[in-house]
């Protein structure tokens, strides 16, 4: 039972708005038969009688229900056969009875049936909710040995995943794609021990993000890349998503006037697509350390850590930094060097016996070329290159 009037005003008249839901339902894989009336057991008794009945007015609603056979119009405890063998054939039949003797012969609830049935009395209904966690599966007709054959069913699941988190505006961020095996497949020992003799043996092929999504497409994508790297230990019959984790969704901000080419990719799902391509650990940030010594001042961070916001902090106000730091200070051997600025004076290290005591200089060299390198203090000799400036 969908309320829909008042859905017009955004997505048009209800011509438009079926051929919408028609789409929507056959991408997710669903048969559907679509009625419209006033009222919801209206509808619910045209949408039994035939595909696409619609009527806007409750004169041509009643009208139409007056043709309904008895049979066809969910009454209630089996009083529709009852009626039928007592020659009462519709509804329009059965509204010239008596009230008073349909209340004896077949109780309140068909007379309250009726009321609403035809709109004389209010018929209230449960707003839906939402399950707590999405569990969705698919049986596939045959066995299937590749991965490739296996993406179609997947993109089904996965636009089912996002429209329930649509439904609960909210994402997901952590959720499992089961690939179900027959049972007298056998396994390898070590993918036996991992599904613990599972009733139904499955592989489990996990998907993670750093940030709630709801995007189907980002989704899909996603779980694709993860199951590609995944070897099929036996032919696949079946496929089950589980999404647990399901965080509130944050869409990300974007400006009225967005000057983005139209194929850019946000950051968060360009990030999440090369962890799913490359692997989580070929992702990475750079974040300050607290050691005052370059070849130590940053450190690897994984790509959520502290959060987007701890990559854009500002650093603190210092002298000019090289933006190619190398691995290891080598001997700056140039005959004809100039010296730009410096000296900078780095002292550190102490606590942990690898104490460095720097002065460091911008250096211009006789190619025009400016290098950060340095000496010892009071030194102007035996000059260490430790980067080069763009």
């Amino acid at each position: 039972m969908l309320e829909v009037r008042a859905s017009f005003r955004l997505f048009g008249p209800w011509p438009r708005f079926e051929a919408r839901l028609r789409e929507e339902l056959d991408g997710l894989g669903f048969g559907h038969r679509i009625a419209l009336a006033p009222t919801p057991r209206a509808a619910r008794v045209f949408a039994g009688l035939r595909d696409g009945f619609a009527v806007t007015g409750a004169g041509a609603m009643r009208e139409a229900l007056a043709r309904v056979p008895v049979r066809r119009a969910a009454l209630p405890d089996g009083a529709g056969e009852r009626l039928q063998r007592m020659g009462v054939r519709t509804l329009g039949h059965l509204r010239a009875l008596p009230r008073d003797g349909l209340r004896r012969r077949f109780g309140v609830a068909l007379l309250e049936h009726l009321d609403r049935l035809h709109g004389d009395a209010d018929d209230p209904l449960q707003m839906y909710a939402p399950p707590d966690h999405f569990d969705g599966r698919i049986e596939l007709g045959f066995e299937v040995e590749s991965h490739q054959a296996l993406l179609f069913p997947l993109r089904r699941l996965v636009a089912e995943l996002a429209t329930y988190l649509s439904a609960r505006d909210g994402g997901v961020q952590r959720f499992t794609l089961r690939l179900e095996h027959e049972a007298r497949h056998a396994l390898p020992s070590h993918e036996a021990d991992r599904v613990q003799r599972a009733a139904v043996p499955f592989t489990g092929v996990p998907v993670g993000l750093l940030a709630a999504e709801r995007d189907a497409g980002l989704l899909f994508e996603l779980t694709r890349n993860r199951l590609e790297q995944v070897a099929l230990p036996a032919p696949v019959v079946g496929l089950r998503l589980l999404a647990r984790e399901l965080p509130p969704f944050v869409p990300a901000e974007r400006d009225l006037f967005d000057t983005r080419p139209a194929q850019a990719v946000p950051w968060p799902q360009l990030r999440e697509r090369l962890r799913a391509r490359l692997g989580d650990g070929a992702v990475h940030r750079v974040a300050p350390s607290g050691d005052p010594r370059p070849e130590r001042a940053w450190r690897r961070a994984e790509a959520g850590e502290g959060g987007d916001a701890a990559c854009a902090t500002a650093a603190p106000p210092r002298p000019p930094r090289p933006a190619w730091l190398l691995p290891r200070p080598v001997p700056l051997r140039n005959l004809r060097l100039r010296i730009v600025s410096g000296p900078e004076r780095l002292e550190s290290g102490w606590w942990d016996g690898e104490d460095a005591r720097r002065d460091y200089y911008v250096l211009e060299t006789s190619r025009g070329q400016r290098a950060w390198a340095f000496v010892p203090p009071g030194e102007r000799d035996g000059w260490m290159l430790h980067g080069w400036f763009a």
